[in-house]
């Protein structure tokens, strides 16, 4: 069984999961995706590999070499489904509704007019974000009309073809943190609230993280969130709104996890390792059988 993992650099993330790999005795080879030419119709020395772990910080790298990828028949972990799924908020929204999972209200608009009669039907406060985006970057919050037609505005006017999508959330008002749940293989492994006095409590732009309990409704939501985008590995951001409840927020298909793991007491790096393993152990079983007993095997997973 061997195993790639794609990257275009090498954080403590990426150095924590070889470390791990090799803890557990799993052959896994570093590959630099910036540096490689793919040919779609020969998967040349890919061939080797059993799986493939993406963790690319580049998601236009990520979508399309899992798509090569997956086309040579190699198992990603995460499958390009999943990926699409998660990177893309509104997609994530329409995931999460149609398993009925608990999410913030969302309205979704293409110019600016429209986007102002979106914010209006949700109420003030409200928030603006672009579709695909991390670390909280762009996320503004629009508290009065003259704010939202402002914002607005701009985006419709200096933004890129991605921000005149105008996706528009209801503001939560949460109690100073959100709640990430980091699940693998679909089973709940750590919780951590992250906190600040900002509204945007995304560690990235300075909130602090500790461990906390999970709880049977943690458990719950972000099981079935992780359902309904299909992915093998991934964190799901939570919000506590006073009236709601927990409300999935988003989803993260390539999550950081460094200082989760002594705020936690997981060693979640091995987690994923050990998952990454079976899934290749699986797909190398299959590989290897005739394509009568693939679609037998395929049956029975399904």
């Amino acid at each position: 069984m061997r195993i790639a993992m794609t990257y275009t650099r090498l954080r403590t993330e990426e150095r924590l999961l070889l470390d791990a790999f090799e803890n557990i005795g799993v052959d896994v080879t570093p590959v630099d995706i910036r540096g490689v030419v793919f040919d779609p119709m020969d998967q040349g020395e890919w061939s080797q590999y059993d799986a493939v772990i993406d963790r690319s910080l580049s998601l236009t790298n990520t979508l399309n070499s899992v798509r090569i990828l997956e086309g040579y028949g190699i198992r990603c972990i995460n499958p390009l489904s999943a990926i699409l799924t998660c990177s893309d908020k509104l997609a994530t929204t329409i995931a999460l509704s149609n398993a009925d999972v608990s999410t913030p209200r969302v309205r979704v608009a293409t110019n600016a007019k429209s986007g102002l009669q979106a914010v209006e039907q949700l109420g003030y406060p409200a928030v603006i974000k672009p579709t695909v985006g991390s670390w909280g970057r762009l996320v503004a919050r629009m508290n009065d009309q003259d704010a939202a037609e402002a914002i607005l505005e701009h985006r419709e006017t200096l933004g890129s073809a991605s921000q005149n999508v105008f996706y528009i959330q209801e503001h939560i008002d949460k109690p100073g943190r959100d709640i990430r749940v980091f699940v693998v293989g679909g089973q709940p492994i750590a919780a951590i609230a992250r906190s600040s006095d900002h509204w945007v409590t995304n560690t990235a732009r300075g909130a602090t993280a500790q461990g906390i309990e999970l709880t049977d409704e943690l458990r719950d939501l972000s099981i079935r969130a992780v359902m309904a985008t299909g992915a093998d590995i991934a964190a799901v951001d939570l919000l506590e709104c006073p009236i709601q409840g927990l409300l999935v927020n988003e989803l993260n298909h390539s999550m950081e996890f460094r200082n989760s793991i002594e705020t936690t007491g997981v060693n979640i790096a091995e987690h994923v390792a050990r998952h990454a393993a079976e899934i290749a152990e699986i797909h190398a079983q299959t590989r290897t059988q005739s394509p009568a007993a693939q679609l037998v095997h395929e049956a029975i997973s399904s």
